[in-house]
This record gives C-alpha cells, sequence and structure tokens, in this order.
C-alpha cells in the first residue's frame, strides 16, 4: 500500500495519531454516546420490557429513514431511466422488509401483561403519529390526507410530510419510466390529482404485460418490485396481529381504531397492476 493510499485508509477508518485533534473514532463517527442516551423509559420503577418497546420503535425510525432515503434514489432512477439501479434498490429494500419483519418476532415476546406495566406512561402517543412512515406510505402512492391529523404539525418535519402528499409518488415516476420504454400511459394517468392513492389501470397492466413477454430486463425489475411490495405486506399483516395478540380490540393509544384502523390496510399492494397481470401467463 502506497504512502497516499494508507493516509486516506487511516483517514477514512478514523486511524489517525493518538493526540491528532482531527482523530475519528468509531464512537465518534456514529454518535454513540448521544444515541445511547436517547433510550430513557418512564415508568417508576422501571418495567423491564420498556426499553425493548423504546428500543425496537426508535430502531423501526432509522429504518424508515433509509427507506425514505432508498426510494427517493428509485425515484431518480426511474425518472432518468436507470433500469438495473433500479433493480438493485429494489433488491436492497426487499431485504430491509425481512429485517422489519424479524424486529416484531422481537418484540412478539412482551405479553400482553408486560406492555400493560406500562402503556398509561404513553399517554397519547402513539405509533400512528410516526410523520416518517406516513411520508413513506405517500411516497409509496397509498396517499390518506386523512391520516394528516394524527401527526402533531408542530413536531417533526410536518412541511416535509405535507410535501410527500403534494407532489408524485415513486408510481408516479414509475410511469414516467414505462413511458421512457415505449408504453403510452393513458392521459387520466398522466392527468390524476397527485394527492390521490394508486389505481390500477387496465391499459397501463396491457404495457406491463408486454415489457413482461419481450423484454428480460422487465421482467427482474417487476419481480423485485413484486417481491418489495410482498414483503411490505407481510409486514403489515405481521404488525396487525403483533398489535392484536399486545392490546386485543382495545383502541389505540393516540386516540386510533388500534387493529381494526391497520386492518384497513392490510393486502393493498403498492404496485397493483403488477399483480392485476398475473393471471396473464
Amino acid at each position: 500500500m502506497n504512502a497516499a493510499r494508507k493516509s486516506w485508509f487511516r483517514t477514512i477508518h478514523g486511524v489517525i495519531a493518538p493526540g491528532n485533534s482531527m482523530s475519528i473514532t468509531y464512537g465518534k463517527y456514529l454518535k454513540v454516546t448521544e444515541l445511547l442516551g436517547l433510550q430513557a423509559p418512564l415508568s417508576e420503577p422501571e418495567e423491564h420490557d420498556e426499553l425493548l418497546f423504546i428500543t425496537v420503535h426508535q430502531t423501526y425510525e432509522l429504518w424508515f429513514k433509509q427507506l425514505l432515503h432508498e426510494l427517493d434514489k428509485v425515484c431518480q432512477d426511474f425518472s432518468e431511466n436507470r433500469l438495473f439501479a433500479a433493480i438493485a434498490t429494489f433488491k436492497r429494500l426487499r431485504i430491509m422488509m425481512k429485517v422489519l419483519v424479524a424486529q416484531l418476532d422481537i418484540l412478539e415476546t412482551m405479553t400482553p401483561m408486560s406492555f400493560t406495566s406500562f402503556r398509561d406512561r404513553l399517554e397519547t402517543s402513539s405509533g400512528f403519529q410516526s410523520w416518517q412512515f406516513r411520508e413513506f406510505e405517500f411516497l409509496l402512492g397509498y396517499k390518506r390526507p386523512e391520516v394528516l391529523k394524527y401527526v402533531d404539525p408542530e413536531e417533526g418535519d410536518f412541511e416535509t410530510l405535507r410535501s410527500r402528499l403534494s407532489h408524485p409518488s415513486l408510481i408516479d415516476h414509475f410511469y414516467k419510466f414505462l413511458d421512457l420504454n415505449g408504453i403510452t400511459i393513458p392521459a387520466e394517468i398522466k392527468n390524476k390529482d397527485v394527492e390521490q392513492s394508486t389505481v390500477a389501470n387496465v391499459e397501463i397492466q396491457n404495457g406491463i404485460f408486454s415489457l413482461y413477454r419481450n423484454d428480460p430486463r422487465m421482467e427482474i425489475l417487476f419481480e423485485s418490485m413484486a417481491d418489495f411490495d410482498e414483503g411490505l405486506q407481510e409486514w403489515r399483516y405481521r404488525h396487525v396481529k403483533v398489535v392484536e395478540r399486545t392490546i386485543g380490540a382495545k383502541h389505540g393509544t393516540g386516540g386510533s381504531l388500534g387493529v381494526e384502523f391497520l386492518k384497513k390496510s392490510l393486502f393493498q399492494p403498492i404496485f397493483p397492476d403488477l399483480w392485476a397481470v398475473r393471471h396473464r401467463f
């Protein structure tokens, strides 16, 4: 390894001589001290499972941030007709959904009695108030303006959430990608209100089916998209069952209908046209 590369390697990995004010350590780079100070159970004396509850949900928020980051990239990939870049990212997204499901396995070790022991400390807080998850849904084209009432406009990046609602979704960028690949996009799709949720369209399905049959590269992309979509539906189902197992038919802490509210989004695909063409093969 030459001198220049050694210097670069040592700088990137924080392997700087002791006493150097520019030293970057693992803890400093990842802000570990600050991170570990963010888990603050409110029960007194502390209930054992409250730390688990906080840790899992904080981790989810980090994954939501990463999911948004990856999906923004796919939007750009679609708009710039970068087929293989989109395929690679959808494969990553599918694996990320598997990780989210696995976290529910951990949360499910918490019994209803354990959760009840600290649930009152949550007061009016609820997962329904996660602005990042609503942003995630809006970006995917599942747009429901009414869910904004569950998000405190004084908390988090509410303006970014509002912007997600009023800007093109991943599906809109996907339509542009189809157009760049010779598929005619119907006028009602081109002119639809961006604040409306995605609706299946037969003409879009015809175009997808044509690409499926005639371009093996597109088959890989569409199957990668379906993998991610299936992973999200799996997570929604598992999430509902964990909530049902923990609180039963009780209302959510944030004033929502709890399990009944969650069930409304079950088995609603992000890419309905990809699923609608399956019977044609």
